[in-house]
C-alpha cells in the first residue's frame, strides 16, 4: 500500500473517532439538560435543541463523510438552533431590547445559512457543470466565512458589552460559541484561498464539537457565576516554555525552507549549516537560568494578579527549612544555610549570606549558600545600620543605594565590604518580636528587577518567620549551655556537701584531740576515722565522674541489714544514738557505694533534724519483691509543702547554712539502682524515710524472665 493511502485511511479513522466523541457529547449535553429540570434560564431549551442538531451533523459527518451535502445540510440546521442560543443569551441580559441591530444581524446570518442547501442542491445536481460547481463552491464558502465573522461579531458583543451581573454568566457559552465559530472561519478560509476543502481540518471539527459542549453546559449550571478557569503558575509557566519552543522551531522550519530555494549544492550545504547552528543554539539557550527567569517575570507580570503564588511559595519554604539536604544535594546542611536559601528561593537569587548578632551586639557572618567566598568576608554591620534596621524594618535596595539615588547613603550606612560585592542585590532584615536577629544579604538574580511592594510583603512575613527559628535556635543552645553549668554547679554543690561533712568529722576530731591525744584508745579510733575520712575523700573524687550519669554503675548483690549495721556503727562511735532496730535477712541487688552513701545523708539529715541526743532507728524488712529499710527520727518534722515543694529539689534546705543536697542525691542514687525513696513526716513529730530496693531473688527471676522472652523472640523471627 502506497504511503499516501496509508496517511489517508489514518486520517479517516482518526476523524470517524473525533465525530463520534463529538455526537455522544452533544447528545450527553443535551440530555442533561432536558432532564436536569431546571428552566428558570431563557437559554437552557435553545441550547438542548442546538445541542442535539449538533449532534445530528456529526452523525451525518460519520454516516455520508465531513463535506457531504447531507453533513452541509445538517450544519446549516446546527447553525440555525446556535443563533437561537446566542439570541437567548442577549434575551438573558436584557439587551434584545436595548440593542436593535442584534436581530437584523441574526436575521440575516439565518438568512445565509438557509440559503445553503440550495446552493448545495444547485452544486451536486447532474446538469452541473464543473465551472457551475466551482463558482458554487466560492460563493458557498464565502457564506460560511460571512456568517462565522458576523457570529464572532455577536459573541464579542454578548460578553464585551454585558453587565456585571451577567458576565460571569454569559462567559462560559460565550466562549464555547467563540470557540465553535473560529474554528469553523479558519476552516473556510483555507478551504477558500485554497479551492477545495481541507480534508484533515474537517476531520478535526468532531473533535472541536466535542470541545465546545465542555464550557457551554458548565455555563448552564447554577454555580456558573462562581466558576473561574485559573490555571496554576507552574502550568502557565510550561505553557509559555512550550509556546516559545514551538515558536522558535517554526521559526527554524521556516528560514531552512527559504534556504531551500537557494539553487546547487551550496544552498543544501547552508540549509544544513543552518540547522546545526539553530540546534546548538538551542541547547544552549532553552536551559539557561535567565531564560526561564525571565519567562517567569513575564508570567507572573502579564498573566496574573499578583506576583506570587502564596500557596507554592509557603510550601517551597517549609519544605526547605524542614529538611537537612535543602539545596544542592548536599546534606547535613545547618538551620542558617537553609534559613539563607530560604529567603534567596523567593526572589530567584542564586545565593545568600546570613549575618547574625552575636552577644556583643556586633554582626558576623553566620552561614553562607551558594556563595563563594563567603569565608573571606567580614560580614559585620555598623551600629547605626543595625539600630535602624532594627526600629524601621526596611528591605534595602543595595543597587539603588550603591548607585547613590534616592536615600542619602548617611541614612543607610552599607560598610565597604558590602558595596564592594558584586553580588550583593538587597538586605533582607530578620526581626523576632521588635529584635533584629539577623539580615539576609541575596545574591543578584539571573534577570535583574527592581523591588516592588509584593517582594517587600513576602520577604518580610518570611523575615519574620526565619526569625522566629533563629531565636528558638539560639534559645536551644543557651538552655544547653545553662544546662551544662547546671550540671556543673550540681557536681559542685555535691562535693561540697561531701566535704562540708568531712571537714565536721575531721573538726570534731581536733577537738577530741586536745583533750585525749595522749590516751591510746583515742589515737586508734582516730587512725581509724583518718583513714575512713581518706578512703571517703578518694571514693568522693571516684564519684565525680557519675554525677549526671546515674545509672551506669556496677551493681551487685548485698545483704542490706548488714550495710544498715556498719552505717549504724560508724555513726555510733562518733557518739550518736544510731541503732538497727530490726534486720530481717534482705539481699539486694544495688549499687555498694551508691547505696551507702545514700543512707549516709539520710541518717546525718535526720541527726540534723533531732539533734545528737534524738535517737535515730533503721528497720530492715522486706516487702514483696523489694527489700526496705526506713530511717525514723523524732527530729522536728517537716510540713507537707516543703515535701512537695522543697525537699527533694537542691539549694533549699531548712537546715542553716546547709545546700539542701542530701535528700536530693539520695533519691537520684536510689532512683538510679531501680529503687524508690519515699517519705512520711509530721511537724512537731518526726520524719520516716522508705528506702525500697528490688531484692536480689526477684531481679533474677525478672533477668532470666527477660532472657526466655528474647530467645522465644529470636526463634519466632528465625
Amino acid at each position: 500500500m502506497p504511503p499516501a493511502q496509508i496517511v489517508t485511511d489514518v486520517w479517516q479513522l482518526a476523524g470517524f473517532v473525533m465525530f463520534l466523541a463529538g455526537a455522544v457529547a452533544c447528545l450527553l449535553g443535551a440530555a442533561w439538560l432536558t432532564r436536569s429540570g431546571r428552566r428558570r434560564r431563557s437559554d437552557r431549551t435553545p441550547t438542548a435543541l442546538a445541542l442535539f442538531l449538533s449532534s445530528l451533523w456529526c452523525t451525518m459527518a460519520l454516516a455520508f463523510g465531513p463535506l457531504s451535502q447531507v453533513a452541509g445540510i445538517a450544519e446549516s440546521l446546527r447553525n440555525l438552533g446556535w443563533f437561537a442560543v446566542l439570541y437567548a443569551l442577549f434575551v438573558l441580559d436584557g439587551r434584545h431590547r436595548s440593542v436593535a441591530q442584534i436581530r437584523p444581524v441574526l436575521i440575516a446570518l439565518a438568512v445565509l445559512e438557509i440559503i445553503q442547501p440550495l446552493m448545495l442542491a444547485l452544486g451536486h445536481g447532474p446538469q452541473a457543470s464543473e465551472a457551475a460547481r466551482a463558482m458554487v463552491f466560492e460563493t458557498g464558502t464565502l457564506f460560511r466565512v460571512l456568517v462565522a465573522i458576523g457570529a464572532l461579531l455577536l459573541v464579542h458583543n454578548l460578553y464585551g458589552s454585558a453587565s456585571q451581573q451577567a458576565r460571569p454568566i454569559v462567559r462560559w457559552g460565550a466562549a464555547g460559541l467563540a470557540l465553535l465559530w473560529a474554528f469553523d472561519l479558519n476552516f473556510y478560509t483555507v478551504a477558500y484561498l485554497d479551492g477545495h476543502a481541507s480534508f484533515q481540518l474537517g476531520a478535526v471539527r468532531g473533535l472541536i464539537m466535542a470541545l465546545c459542549v465542555i464550557p457551554i453546559v458548565l455555563g448552564l449550571r447554577v454555580d456558573a457565576g462562581l466558576l473561574r478557569l485559573k490555571p496554576s503558575r507552574i502550568v502557565a509557566f510550561q505553557t509559555l516554555s512550550l509556546i516559545a519552543i514551538g515558536l522558535y522551531l517554526l521559526f527554524m522550519v521556516a528560514i531552512a525552507q527559504a534556504l531551500s530555494a537557494i539553487d546547487g549544492g551550496v544552498g543544501r550545504l547552508t540549509q544544513v549549516a543552518f540547522v546545526l547552528v539553530a540546534t546548538v543554539a538551542a541547547l544552549l539557550w532553552l536551559p539557561s537560568q535567565r531564560l526561564r527567569s525571565g519567562l517567569r517575570v513575564k508570567v507572573a507580570k502579564h498573566l496574573f494578579q499578583h506576583r506570587y503564588d502564596y500557596r507554592e511559595e509557603w510550601l517551597r519554604f517549609n519544605r526547605t527549612i524542614g529538611r537537612t539536604d535543602a539545596g544542592g544535594g548536599s546534606a547535613g546542611q545547618g538551620l542558617g544555610t537553609r534559613v539563607a536559601k530560604a529567603l534567596a528561593d523567593i526572589t530567584d537569587s542564586p545565593g545568600a549570606l546570613l549575618l547574625t548578632i552575636a552577644e556583643n551586639s556586633e554582626t558576623g557572618l553566620d552561614a553562607a549558600w551558594n556563595w563563594a567566598g563567603a569565608d573571606t568576608l567580614p560580614g559585620d554591620l555598623p551600629a547605626e545600620l543595625v539600630a535602624r534596621l532594627e526600629r524601621e524594618n526596611h528591605i534595602l535596595d543595595i543597587d539603588h543605594l550603591r548607585a547613590g539615588g534616592g536615600e542619602p547613603d548617611s541614612r543607610w550606612p552599607l560598610p565597604r565590604w558590602l558595596l564592594q560585592e558584586d553580588r550583593a542585590w538587597a538586605l533582607v532584615p530578620l526581626l523576632h518580636f521588635e529584635r533584629l536577629v539577623g539580615v539576609v544579604v541575596l545574591a543578584r538574580p539571573a534577570i535583574t528587577r527592581k523591588l516592588d511592594w509584593e517582594d517587600f510583603d513576602l520577604l518580610k512575613i518570611a523575615g519574620q518567620q526565619l526569625a522566629s527559628y533563629l531565636a528558638e535556635r539560639d534559645g536551644q543552645a543557651a538552655l544547653m549551655q545553662a544546662g551544662q553549668f547546671d550540671e556543673f554547679n550540681r557536681r559542685i554543690a555535691f562535693v561540697m556537701h561531701d566535704i562540708k561533712n568531712l571537714a565536721s568529722q575531721i573538726s570534731l576530731l581536733a577537738r577530741n584531740a586536745e583533750v585525749h591525744v595522749e590516751n591510746p584508745e583515742f589515737r586508734a579510733d582516730m587512725l581509724v576515722t583518718l583513714r575512713n575520712s581518706a578512703d571517703k575523700l578518694n571514693a568522693l573524687l571516684a564519684r565525680l565522674g557519675r554525677y549526671g550519669s546515674q545509672g551506669s554503675e556496677e551493681s551487685a548483690t548485698l545483704d542490706l541489714a548488714e550495710l544498715s549495721r556498719r552505717i549504724a556503727g560508724r555513726f555510733s562511735d562518733a557518739g550518736h544514738r544510731v541503732a538497727v532496730t530490726r534486720a530481717d535477712n534482705c539481699r539486694i541487688v544495688a549499687n555498694p557505694e551508691g547505696l551507702e552513701q545514700a543512707l549516709v545523708h539520710l541518717v546525718q539529715n535526720a541527726l540534723d533534724a533531732g539533734g545528737k541526743d534524738v535517737p535515730v532507728m533503721l528497720d530492715v524488712t522486706t516487702e514483696g519483691l523489694h527489700g526496705c529499710v526506713q530511717i525514723v527520727d523524732c527530729g522536728s518534722g517537716m510540713s507537707p509543702q516543703f515535701i512537695r515543694n522543697g525537699l527533694f529539689r537542691p539549694f533549699i534546705s531548712k537546715k542553716q547554712g546547709g545546700f539542701g543536697i542530701g535528700a536530693f542525691e539520695a533519691r537520684e542514687l536510689v532512683r538510679a539502682m531501680g529503687g524508690r525513696l519515699d517519705v512520711e513526716s509530721r511537724e512537731g513529730v518526726g520524719t520516716n524515710f522508705f528506702l525500697r530496693l528490688p531484692l536480689a531473688a526477684a531481679a533474677d527471676m525478672l533477668r532470666n524472665e527477660s532472657g526466655a522472652r528474647d530467645h522465644f523472640a529470636k526463634r519466632e523471627t528465625a
